[in-house]
């Protein structure tokens, strides 16, 4: 199944029922207003496939830098970022500032041994971040923030990164949690490798699906 990557998350809540639907966006805080498309069944995999746990294969030639999509694995929004010269920077600039740099304490899954590195990516791909959308404290979506700088509900040192909006719990451009938050770890790297340069299939690697 593939998703086209011209699509990202947004959340939706709707009284006690939490929705994401997908919608175009750029990063950075640019200004202007996406227009939204429905996360409609076709977009989804078949209950057979999601139970399965399917690999999920996405399209990013057309992902700019400093874009973000999001699609859907095993029932859960995995972000991918392209993320450019000035935010793999702010990655850099972030390790004082976040609770576990090296991911000693995973989340739900083992970061694969091809992400132990400070940018958590792929050495022949360093610039794409792949992070389960899911925050480790009580399981909301986190939000991109990719501006630098002070802006509503951040410090004023803020590198870029992701805020929760359920209980502000904040991460960085490589998806790791910054001190004293009430998330308790990084967000999750699936397995992943790349098809092409075009494309990213997420939930297997070299060693197999996840």
């Amino acid at each position: 199944m593939e998703f086209k990557v011209d699509l990202v998350q947004r959340e939706n809540v709707d009284g006690s029922r939490r929705k994401w639907v997908i919608a175009t966006s750029v990063a950075g805080g640019i200004a202007g207003v996406a227009t939204l498309v429905p996360f409609v069944d076709s977009f989804a995999p078949s209950e057979k496939a999601r139970a399965a746990g399917a690999p999920v294969a996405v399209d990013i030639s057309t992902l700019g830098p400093g874009e973000m999509v999001t699609v859907a694995w095993r029932g859960m929004p995995v972000f991918v970022v392209n993320r450019t010269e000035v935010m793999l920077a702010d990655v850099v600039k972030a390790n004082s500032m976040v609770a576990d740099p090296d991911t000693r304490h995973p989340f739900s899954m083992p970061l694969p041994k091809y992400c132990t590195n400070e940018y958590r990516s792929r050495a022949n791909h360093q610039n794409l971040l792949v992070v389960v959308g899911v925050c480790t404290h009580l399981g909301c979506t986190p939000r991109p923030r990719f501006q630098e700088g002070p802006q509503a509900n951040l410090p004023d040192n803020w590198p870029g990164g992701f805020l929760c909006p359920c209980h502000g719990s904040t991460y960085d451009l490589g998806g790791r949690v910054f001190k004293n938050k009430p998330a308790p770890q990084n967000l999750d790297v699936p397995r992943y490798m790349f098809g092409s340069t075009q494309s990213v299939l997420i939930g297997r690697d070299e060693q197999g699906e996840a």
